[in-house]
């Protein structure tokens, strides 16, 4: 089959035949400088998902086998669409909506789509920096409220985290930790299921809503703001990885944990599981598919080499994550050596191993506060600008839709300050004693693999044929 007949390269230009990074610069917005651009993708691509979801699968998929899956997945997929999306926005100037309408109208649909994605990951992504807030306030007090029964929300199940888990297990079958009963009756006031929504956590609301006074506030004024707040959001927790890394390799027990989390089971291969989950990884771990790159491309200068800034970006994304592994399991070796109890006992993913497995391991080291509070100070930036960058993607999206509309004066603003309003009430849902559950469905469903590899088929689609991979070349070569 031949390809459709390719557009003139002049797509790629304004009315008057302008370079559109050069003609609309003046109203959207350019990086100060090019460490601005790259600080800002890099905090946005390097989240929570590289601490604690990338380590927990290569332990639960084979160790250093996993990194086979991965790496293919990483060069077939997700370094040619990071590259795509970033260049597309780039070459047109345009958000993750218009930049699809301008190379191929027809198109305009995926550009819907990927906001709306992105619109629903704004809303629930948030709820973990609330989560985090109130861990990081709990941790000044003088003894850790997770660390101890001794509090109002503890029941008769309850055992401190300096007992032997197994043996307390024995003679209790009902026995539940005391990091367990905080995070569960304290923090979430967990009801019995999504029919029994609760009352509102005003402490958790409270935190959310000032996670989203700080996300508003960062980029109010755009692009200029945004590029001085990540020098702080995307540098400091590297710098905490860093720290904790050297801090848990001085543990007992660290060595067991950084040999469970590499050691290569070549079988795990052959199931098919372990492959979707490289492939999930990669999509999550680099935000492709949901608009915000194009956004961030966008304020890119149009002669700009995003080639070699999509490869330096793509390394960086993934040797953090490689990296965050020896942090996390160093701690966890630890912990299974002080409890006694096999690592895959204490190994979680996701909310599971923030909130309850790190939790537990910080508790049994000396100077527990001050070990918590760096710890969730990291968890609150990872999630920060991960969350701003997207939310600047979807009001770059709206305002370059409608731009006489929201281009001018102080609309934008008024435009984010609206979808930080309505995101806020929303995500109230989220912080009732049955908010864990809706929580767990946009996890799930609103923002899980399939809708991501399905606007990945049409964007190779779109612009790999509609719009001509030679023709598209030649705009990149420019």
């Amino acid at each position: 089959m031949e390809p459709a007949s390719y557009p003139e390269k002049n797509l790629m230009k304004d009315e008057n035949n302008q370079n559109p990074a050069t003609s609309n610069s003046a109203k959207r917005g350019q990086w100060a400088n090019k460490r601005e651009y790259i600080l800002s993708v890099a905090g946005h691509i390097i989240g929570l998902g590289n601490v604690w979801r990338f380590p927990y699968l290569c332990f639960k998929n084979g160790g250093g086998a996993f990194l086979i899956p991965y790496v293919v997945f990483l060069s077939t997929c997700g370094i040619p669409i990071f590259f795509l999306e970033v260049s597309l926005g780039q070459l047109t100037a345009q958000g993750g909506i218009t930049c699809w309408r301008k190379i191929c109208p027809i198109f305009g649909g995926l550009g819907y789509g990927t906001q709306v994605t992105l619109l629903y990951s704004v809303v629930y992504y948030i709820v973990i920096l609330a989560w985090a807030f109130l861990y990081l306030f709990s941790s000044f007090h003088t003894v850790l409220p997770w660390a101890s029964c001794n509090n109002t929300w503890n029941t008769d199940n309850c055992f401190d985290c300096g007992q032997n888990y197994s043996v307390y297990r024995h003679i209790n079958e009902n026995a539940t930790s005391s990091v367990k009963e905080f995070w569960q009756r304290r923090v979430l006031g967990l009801s019995g299921g999504i029919e029994e929504m609760g009352n509102i956590r005003w402490d958790l609301a409270g935190c959310l809503l000032l996670s989203w006074i700080i996300c508003y506030f960062s980029i109010w004024k755009g692009v200029k703001a945004t590029g001085k707040v990540v020098y702080v959001t995307a540098t400091f927790p590297v710098v905490m990885l860093i720290v904790m890394l050297i801090r848990g390799l001085t543990l007992p027990g660290a060595v067991t944990g950084i040999r469970y989390y590499l050691y290569p089971d070549l079988t795990r291969l052959t199931d098919p599981q372990v492959w979707m989950d490289a492939g999930s990884q990669v999509l999550f771990s680099y935000c492709i598919c949901v608009g915000s790159l194009q956004a961030m491309g966008s304020y890119n200068k149009y002669n700009n080499n995003c080639y070699k800034d999509t490869f330096a970006l793509c390394a960086l994304n993934s040797l953090t994550s490689f990296f965050a592994g020896f942090t996390v399991f160093s701690v966890l070796g630890f912990m299974s050596h002080e409890l006694g109890v096999d690592i895959s006992t204490v190994a979680e993913s996701g909310p599971g191993l923030a909130f309850i497995a790190y939790p537990l391991a910080l508790s049994m080291m000396p100077l527990p506060q001050l070990w918590a509070a760096f710890f969730f100070i990291m968890i609150i930036l990872l999630g920060l600008d991960s969350e701003f960058v997207c939310l600047e993607g979807l009001v770059t999206a709206i305002s370059d839709r409608f731009p006489s509309s929201f281009l001018i004066g102080h609309r934008r603003k008024l435009v984010l300050l609206i979808i930080c309003g309505v995101s806020f009430v929303i995500g109230l849902f989220m912080v009732t004693e049955g908010g864990l559950y809706v929580f767990l469905l946009f996890d799930y469903y609103a923002c899980s693999g399939i809708p991501f590899m399905i606007f990945a088929i049409l964007e190779c689609v779109c612009v790999g044929w509609i719009y001509g991979a030679d023709c598209y070349y030649d705009n990149i070569k420019e």
